[in-house]
């Protein structure tokens, strides 16, 4: 039997929200994904990273307010140190329950950057909400040196960023390689890093990327067979919340789009999924985007719950 080649984006809940909560959360997630590979997928494995880059954001924002001498870091140096921490949780998380169940195989996590337009229209109306709740004189500093904040009424001030697409994966050929031989590859780990490109110099830009958009894009670009999202639900849902609320088993690309029109997915939540699942579909007409949660994942690619939607 050949090897289904599919990416894996995990959600917030495959992580947890804090350092302590990670490492109990990966050793449930790790679980899940050990069960594709013994489903005989080749998997690519991408990941939120909004609590962890922002609790990073916060910790270093927080030091310089100390140490006068430390610099704050920067949301590229964030993001980089995000990958890192969670990559590193999930690789051993991963690689104890495989062994665990007799399978001996190499996980890795690639440190991977994604180059991003600066003239994207993200750049001048930010919406990406990060960090801690800041004074009025600091979100003052902050705006004069170019950032934006939003303002919430009696809890104070909150720093917002770019959301842009994301253009090239640029450690792309280093993840084929990996994957082509086999191995499991954690990769554009809360998006990817994002860098603008100028004269060969890879530049980091105040910004962060959608992880579902690049989870589109890197199932695209290694050939994959399937996009399989995680996510709190089972289903995609037609009225969520509402009494009126129906599972989707299955949709086309078009139903997808008609059903985005509607405004039946949530911005922020349901609709970043669909888009990618839109968006990869266009690339690989003979693939397929699974969404549902990961508590059922055995079942869902057995076809017995999750939405799956096709071109």
């Amino acid at each position: 039997m050949s090897r289904k080649k599919a990416v894996v984006s995990l959600g917030h809940s495959a992580l947890g929200y804090t350092t302590e909560a990670q490492r109990d959360a990966v050793m449930i997630t790790a679980k899940a994904l050990a069960d594709l590979v013994e489903e005989d997928y080749q998997l690519t494995i991408t990941h939120s990273n909004g609590p962890q880059v922002s609790m990073i954001h916060k910790a270093m924002t927080e030091l310089r307010r100390i140490y006068i001498d430390y610099t704050p870091a920067p949301m590229c140096v964030c993001s980089a140190m995000s990958q890192g921490y969670v990559g590193y949780d999930i690789q051993n998380a991963l690689r104890s329950e495989l062994l665990s169940r007799g399978i001996s195989k190499t996980v890795s996590t690639i440190l991977t950057q994604v180059t991003v337009d600066p003239y994207d229209d993200a750049f001048y109306e930010p919406d990406k909400v990060i960090g801690r709740y800041m004074s009025r004189e600091d979100a003052e500093t902050e705006i004069k040196k170019g950032n934006y904040v939003k303002e919430y009424p009696e809890k104070g001030f909150r720093r917002v960023i770019a959301a842009p697409r994301p253009i090239d994966i640029v450690e792309i050929e280093a993840i084929r390689t990996l994957a082509q031989a086999d191995q499991i590859v954690i990769a554009c780990g809360g998006g990817g890093i994002p860098v603008i490109e100028q004269q060969h110099v890879l530049k980091g830009a105040s910004a962060v990327i959608e992880k579902d958009a690049i989870a589109s894009k890197l199932a695209a670009e290694l050939s994959c067979e399937e996009l399989i999202i995680l996510t709190d639900v089972d289903y995609v849902y037609k009225d969520f919340g509402a009494r009126s609320q129906e599972p989707l088993p299955a949709m086309t690309v078009a139903q997808a789009r008609e059903l985005a029109a509607q405004g039946q997915f949530e911005a922020g939540t349901m609709l970043p999924k669909i888009d990618a699942a839109i968006h990869f579909l266009e690339k690989r007409r003979d693939g397929k985007v699974l969404i549902t949660s990961m508590s059922k994942i055995k079942d869902a690619i057995k076809g017995r719950t999750g939405t799956v939607i096709t071109a």
